[in-house]
């Protein structure tokens, strides 16, 4: 009997939960040690700036396949919904868009990443941050009481990606919008996809960018695009598979095989920035 959907929920929580707990642990795909904070910037478009306003615990616990808020249109008072929130870094960057009187939501299933959400959100001050716990196939959130849903690299861990494009677009307010960033694959051989050690590192479990536009559509969504794309070349994906071997258990032949891994990844694997808009 192979693994539920629920099995693999719980596999990817007890991986970041263990990842948090660590000393300078991380949030999605890893810990931000200095190696992991270098990855922040040249891979997920986070400038050194962003992250040193950040509090601390956020800017220390920050990692991404992108920079989603960089690039939403988010305006003073919209209400903003971070699918797999994480220690919170996306949130600030939100609260500091949508100012005080907008609100930010975020949703996590981890308890250790909640914790060091509400720590960081406590040590800023912000009444306008708060995380909520969940799953994003099943979003603690009222239908139509979003104006943006964003994601940072989350997406892709999840088992049941249908009900998440359904989640997103049953919260958004008529007319409102997603941007997310994400990691989409094609032609990763099956040794890869069927690695269950490769899917807390966001590999095994991502899909195609025409699965990932034609599930947001299938949802109910239009304005479906891809808005850009970083295609990860083998020294960043080098870079990334050594930090995460650090935080996931990776199969031994992936921690001794880190050329291999990045040569069965490269061209084959990018993020991309997903806009889709809900019909007003």
């Amino acid at each position: 009997m192979g693994r539920t959907a629920e099995d693999v929920r719980q596999e990817v929580s007890k991986s970041y939960g263990e990842a948090i707990s660590r000393p300078a642990a991380g949030e999605c795909c890893g810990a931000a040690s200095s190696a992991r904070k270098d990855l922040a910037i040249n891979l997920a478009g986070y400038s050194a700036q962003e992250l040193a306003d950040l509090p601390a615990e956020a800017g220390d616990n920050v990692f991404g396949c992108g920079n989603p808020v960089s690039f939403a249109g988010m305006r003073l008072g919209d209400v903003v919904l971070d699918l797999g929130s994480g220690a919170g870094a996306d949130l600030f960057l939100a609260a500091k868009k949508v100012g005080p009187t907008g609100q930010v939501i975020g949703v996590d299933m981890t308890d250790e990443m909640i914790a060091k959400a509400n720590e960081n959100i406590r040590s800023s001050g912000l009444a306008n941050v708060e995380v909520r716990k969940g799953i994003i196939e099943a979003l603690p959130v009222e239908s139509a009481s979003v104006d943006w849903v964003i994601s940072n690299c989350v997406i892709n861990l999840s088992p049941e990606k249908e009900k998440v494009f359904q989640e997103i677009a049953r919260v958004l307010k008529p007319g409102g919008q997603m941007l997310v960033s994400d990691i989409v694959t094609d032609g990763l051989p099956e040794e890869i996809l069927n690695d269950r050690s490769l899917y807390s590192a966001c590999v095994a479990g991502a899909i195609s960018e025409g699965q990932y536009l034609s599930g947001l559509r299938s949802a109910g969504l239009i304005d479906v695009e891809v808005r850009g794309r970083l295609v990860f070349d083998s020294v960043q994906i080098l870079s990334a598979v050594k930090v995460a071997a650090d935080e996931f258990r990776l199969d031994e032949k992936w921690k001794t095989g880190y050329q291999e891994l990045a040569r069965a990844v490269e061209g084959k694997a990018w993020s991309a920035k997903v806009y889709a808009r809900k019909p007003a």
